[in-house]
């Protein structure tokens, strides 16, 4: 491990990622689906001469560039700043395999960008051909965009043959890129029609062209919703056993799954019995709840795609605190600390004496003697492990899967083996990835954590094997308690 751990109190570095990314998807999502819309629908307005439909659809191309390629674009480059400092292993390794992606994703970009405002801008001073070819420039573009960043987005689920080939094509046509694909597709026309009926609630004061911008955007919508749907499903079945597994098995993604099913029954009934059937229900009202109901879904199972990764950030190659899957028997053996490049400086600098360099200059640390250093001590190396092999999920005394209360009313001996063994108490945990000692000096530092239990909640030992016989505990050490 070549970079520093970032620390972000309470939230955590990652679930910082989750924010600004699930913000870019609900404004990105509606740039692709929107730039279709528009360049058909402009297309179509000029066909037949629709000076009314015209005049809308200006004022709806301002709230599209003014959401999608200025917010949009803001939170586009936000995620890179936040992933390069949150999880900056990961961000290398894709940057490194798909760079030439990369690079595609950031041209087509530029021409979003470009089209995007000579679109909005040269409105009524190209004529009417030139001004069809410029959104259509768009649509296209953002259009490959999606392409293109959904092939390395899958990739981390599912990598496919990318790890026996190490082929860039076999990386990124993966299992899951497919799918994903025609969901992601799906959903931007889904959400674009949603957002034009919550545009036009609000901007459109005649009830009957109201209902004609109705009709027009409800066909996309209902193509989208059968999209979305096929493309769900086919996720979920290529899934790769372990993703099936973490999403069945963790409570939170269980809520979340209903939470998202029903919303996303509601929008397609909304939509059929509405729009679709029925044009005359939109009101501002009726626009936002709907509106509301779509981004919500959409951000659920955002979150959903990103959870049922774990114990990986990509399948199989990286693992959820920043350490490669190939390095984990080696940390073992030399040791975390000594493996990775910050803690292990730290290290040297607060104890020098613990440290030497090797013939080829490598810095080797003294394991047993650092359990012979003072309790104080041991926990304050203790407290650098868990930011650099755990905190990426889990805060420390508040915040996000807080350490502190999911150890209250603990012994060491519990304590000691979840740390030896993570990914056997959760099998969507990664595994530790350091030596017996690390061990220790971990458990020194939960163990300074810990909470008692609160009062009436003690009930005494159980029967069968107390906890302190089970494998795994016989080196706990009894200085911290």
């Amino acid at each position: 491990m070549s970079y520093p751990w970032w620390h972000v109190p309470f939230l955590t570095a990652p679930m910082l990622i989750a924010l600004i990314a699930t913000v870019h998807v609900l404004v990105s999502h509606y740039a692709v689906g929107g730039g279709l819309f528009l360049a058909v629908e402009t297309s179509h307005a000029y066909r037949h001469k629709d000076e009314r439909y015209l005049a809308y659809l200006k004022q709806h191309a301002w709230f599209f560039v003014l959401l999608t390629v200025v917010f949009g674009a803001i939170t586009g480059v936000g995620i890179w700043w936040i992933i390069g400092l949150a999880s900056p292993l990961a961000t290398h390794f894709l940057i490194q395999t798909f760079v030439f992606g990369w690079a595609t994703e950031w041209v087509f970009f530029v021409i979003e960008l470009t089209a995007g405002f000579a679109f909005y801008y040269f409105w009524g001073r190209l004529d009417p051909k030139t001004h069809v070819a410029m959104g259509w420039i768009y649509a296209i573009a953002a259009w490959i965009s999606l392409v293109l960043i959904t092939g390395i987005t899958a990739f981390m689920l599912d990598p496919g043959r990318w790890p026996e080939t190490h082929n860039f094509w076999d990386g990124f046509f993966n299992p899951q890129f497919l799918p994903q694909v025609l969901a992601r597709t799906g959903g931007a026309f889904l959400l674009a029609s949603l957002y034009v009926y919550f545009h036009a609630s609000f901007r459109c004061r005649d009830r009957e062209h109201l209902r004609y911008i109705e009709r027009r955007s409800s066909r996309p919508a209902m193509l989208g919703s059968i999209l979305v749907a096929v493309g769900g499903l086919w996720w979920f079945l290529m899934l790769p056993e372990s993703s099936k597994a973490a999403l069945q098995g963790a409570a939170v993604i269980n809520v979340l799954m209903v939470i998202m099913f029903t919303l996303t029954i509601v929008v397609f009934a909304l939509l059929y019995l509405g729009p679709y059937r029925n044009p005359g229900w939109l009101s501002p009202g009726f626009a936002i709840m709907f509106l509301g109901f779509g981004l919500a879904a959409t951000a659920t199972g955002e979150y959903i795609r990103e959870a049922v990764r774990k114990p990986y950030i990509v399948y199989n190659l990286v693992l959820g605190n920043q350490v490669l899957v190939e390095d984990v028997p080696r940390l073992r053996s030399e040791g975390f600390i000594e493996g990775t490049t910050w803690p292990s400086a730290w290290l040297a600098a607060r104890h020098p004496q613990l440290t030497q360099r090797d013939s080829e200059g490598r810095l080797r640390i003294d394991e047993q003697a650092l359990l012979g250093l003072p309790a104080e001590e041991r926990v304050d190396i203790g407290e650098v492990l868990f930011m650099y092999h755990c905190n990426d999920c889990h805060a420390a005394e508040n915040g996000v899967n807080a350490m502190a209360h999911l150890l209250t009313g603990w012994n060491r001996e519990m304590v000691a083996t979840s740390v030896r063994h993570p990914e056997q108490l959760k099998y969507f945990m990664p595994p530790w990835s350091g030596t017996e000692a690390e061990a220790e000096l971990l458990t020194d530092y939960l163990m300074q954590l810990r909470p008692e239990l609160p009062p009436g909640m003690d009930f005494g030992e159980g029967p069968g094997q107390p906890l302190s016989m089970l494998p795994g505990n016989d080196n706990a050490s009894e200085e911290v308690r």
